[in-house]
């Protein structure tokens, strides 16, 4: 009798925002960056990639992939990497053990859902790319650690390899031409340091003008400032952060992570023609950051920017009432505060009325320019979900989803 058996594996993996940020590419191809990052994994009970991988000889032919919904194009050169590595190791597992059946040459169905935006700035290809990475090594079950899959999820989006774990999260940009070496490691997990929270500003939930990948290849190939950020200032910063996090020295932490985003918006800026990823909601928010700092009398809380306009603000858990209680003064009509999270937070209307005399046109462009509002924190890496994307038939489960 024929095996049309449906094998699944589910699994969620996070978003990540960096606070060394990676941009440039030494190898496209490979996504070999130019230098070596590092970010913080955010709660996957905020942010949060879900996938579901099976296959089955009864598939079609032609492998598929469905995210929030839609169908996907799967014959990409970065997908099919991801696809053709996975199934390499699987290969290898099934000449050793005979008697397991050939997974590896059946067709796959992949399943996906974001709880967030798609393409707007919060790394949601890292997410998604970890997830698939994810779940099909746990399909094959794979004896892979995150560090050796981290290289596979590397070639479909560079940052996904740091989104295979938890917590504080480094990626070497290596030196070898195959990408060997160019791996995801833990600098300290999550339990290390809970304390760190994030509110993110959803400043526009639009696809971006310059996609990150033709934005690096242009930046590497006409910024004059960039050759000093990846060959002097990366390097210096990498170490000054990692041991920041060792210490939990959130000032260190703070100091480095918006002199790094204003970095690499700078070498953004020095591109022909100029990539202008910020915009004046942005710069509203790097104001309002600066007066809330300037209030506390130290550093409470720490800007950075991704390739979006959408802003990630760095706390730690005991400034609550001065860095979110003050957004939620400010921005408490705005969807995002009526979770758990949001709704333990205090409206701090005496730090708003304090920003507003030094920065109320500031105050004023975040209120008519923020969408929505993301309250999270450190968080784990992936995790295996009984909650399948895919019924035993092989068809998606109706579900719904917030992302779009």
């Amino acid at each position: 009798m024929a095996d049309n058996k449906v094998y699944r594996a589910s699994t969620t993996a996070p978003v990540n925002i960096a606070v060394i940020k990676y941009w440039g590419k030494r190898d496209p191809k490979l996504n070999l960056p130019t230098n070596s990052s590092l970010s913080v994994t955010l709660s996957q009970s905020d942010l949060r990639t879900h996938t579901t991988a099976s296959c089955s000889p009864s598939y079609p032919t032609s492998d598929s992939l469905l995210l929030n919904g839609s169908p996907q194009d799967v014959s990409g050169a970065r997908t099919q990497a991801c696809f053709r590595e996975l199934r390499t190791l699987r290969q290898a597992l099934e000449a050793s053990k005979p008697s397991l059946p050939k997974l590896s040459t059946y067709p796959l169905k992949i399943v996906s859902e974001n709880n967030f935006p798609t393409a707007a700035g919060l790394a949601s290809s890292a997410a998604g790319f970890a997830a698939l990475v994810r779940a099909i090594a746990d399909l094959y079950e794979l004896p892979a650690t995150p560090t050796e899959l981290s290289k596979i999820a590397r070639q479909g989006s560079g940052s996904a390899c740091r989104s295979l774990f938890g917590g504080y999260v480094g990626w070497d940009k290596g030196t070898a031409a195959d990408g060997s070496d160019s791996v995801a490691y833990e600098v300290a997990p999550a339990a290390h340091w809970p304390a760190m929270r994030a509110v993110i500003l959803v400043v526009s939930a639009a696809k971006k003008g310059v996609s990150s990948t033709t934005g690096m290849q242009t930046t590497v190939a006409t910024s004059s400032l960039f050759p000093a950020r990846a060959n002097e200032t990366v390097p210096r910063r990498m170490k000054e952060m990692e041991t920041a996090v060792k210490a939990k020295d959130f000032e260190t932490f703070a100091r480095v992570t918006m002199k790094d985003s204003n970095s690499f918006h700078a070498t953004c800026l020095d591109t022909e023609p100029p990539i202008f990823y910020l915009n004046d909601v942005s710069r509203a928010a790097i104001k309002v950051v600066e007066e809330v700092n300037k209030e506390a009398g130290k550093t409470v809380a720490a800007y950075t920017f991704d390739a979006g306009p959408n802003a990630v603000i760095y706390y730690l858990e005991e400034s609550e009432k001065e860095v979110a209680g003050l957004f939620k003064a400010m921005l408490g009509e705005k969807e995002g505060w009526e979770g758990a999270r949001g709704s333990k937070v205090e409206a701090n209307k005496s730090a708003l009325e304090v920003v507003e005399k030094e920065a109320g046109v500031a105050v004023a462009g975040l209120k008519e320019g923020v969408a929505r509002v993301i309250l999270t924190g450190v968080g784990e890496g992936p995790l295996k979900t009984e909650e399948t994307l895919i019924d035993e038939k092989g068809e998606p489960v109706n579900t719904v989803t917030n992302g779009s």
